[in-house]
């Protein structure tokens, strides 16, 4: 399911099932839109409750406010899935959906944190969920340069991936070979960790936890230090000519509208609208009226 697209769930035929779908998934509605920006504002507090009390010298001075707060926030955001459930025809549609497994994961880390503690933490999965303020607040300039950036990366993920089998082929040599120059007793112990020691300097990273001592090992980490400096660039180059030649070629007339609500910058591959849901015309259907309205 598109993010945001939640027309292909289908509404159910009760009428209270119905006005329920409108208020959770219909930011169109005052009601909607309340409900919306309702949900997003206790996203942001039950991370910031999280991220706080990860502090010990707060979570010492406030915890049980702390876990109320959690258990609070858990438990409305439990209500609200279960909601979304049943205000749905295609409920399992939903719950294998993006939104719907993101909404699941929300709530999920704070009851396995009673035979899990450790996995108390991912409870700040509730973020992923501030991406329906694309829909809530009608972002549809951000919303097609999403779209522009994921077809670039879709385009140039063939000439990335050569790109990195090179920088793997670039650093499983040059750990080798300061393995075989610096040896264990400089801090190479095997291959891995020299290659380890290859991966940091040619992202520019330098951790330091490993140094070469000899001066051929500082002239080979020397030449992978310029090597990582002029390689960073190349993925965004990549990325970003496939992005200008996108922008220079792609026609605008296959940049469609929505009729429902006016949202632009739809491809030919979109099929729905992201703000509302509705279908969007067919791909041609702007050319054609373009030519019919040229004179002559």
């Amino acid at each position: 399911m598109i993010p945001g697209n939640e027309s292909v769930l289908g509404k159910p035929d009760e009428p209270w099932r119905r006005r329920l779908h409108e208020v959770i998934f219909e930011s169109e509605t005052p009601a909607g839109r309340l409900f919306d920006k309702v949900i997003v504002a206790a996203i942001l507090v039950s991370v910031a409750v999280v991220v706080l009390d990860s502090v010990p010298a707060l979570n010492r001075r406030w915890r049980l406010a702390f876990d109320i707060a959690e258990w609070f926030f858990t438990l409305l955001f439990t209500l609200e899935y279960f909601a979304r459930l049943v205000s749905v025809k295609r409920q399992l549609k939903y719950a294998l959906s993006f939104f719907g497994i993101v909404d699941l994961l929300s709530v999920l880390p704070t009851y396995l944190a009673f035979f899990f503690p450790e996995v108390h933490a991912l409870i700040d999965v509730r973020i992923l969920r501030l991406l329906r303020i694309f829909r809530i607040f009608r972002l549809t300039d951000y919303v097609a340069e999403y779209q522009m950036l994921g077809e670039a990366l879709a385009a140039s993920r063939r000439k990335i991936l050569v790109f990195l089998s090179a920088v793997l082929m670039v650093v499983l040599i040059m750990g080798t070979l300061l393995y075989v120059v610096e040896g264990p007793e400089h801090g190479f112990r095997d291959i891995p960790t020299s290659v380890y020691w290859a991966i940091t300097t040619v992202t520019t990273v330098g951790f330091g936890d490993i140094t070469p001592k000899t001066e051929i090992g500082r002239f080979i980490a020397s030449v992978m230090m310029l090597i990582g400096w002029g390689t960073l660039a190349v993925p965004t180059g990549i990325v970003t000519a496939e992005m200008t030649a996108r922008r220079h070629l792609r026609p605008q007339a296959l940049q469609r509208t929505c009729d429902n609500c006016g949202a632009a910058g739809y491809g030919p591959e979109a099929r729905y609208c992201q703000m509302c849901g509705s279908a969007l015309p067919p791909a041609l259907r702007e050319n054609t009226q373009a030519r019919r309205s040229e004179p002559g």
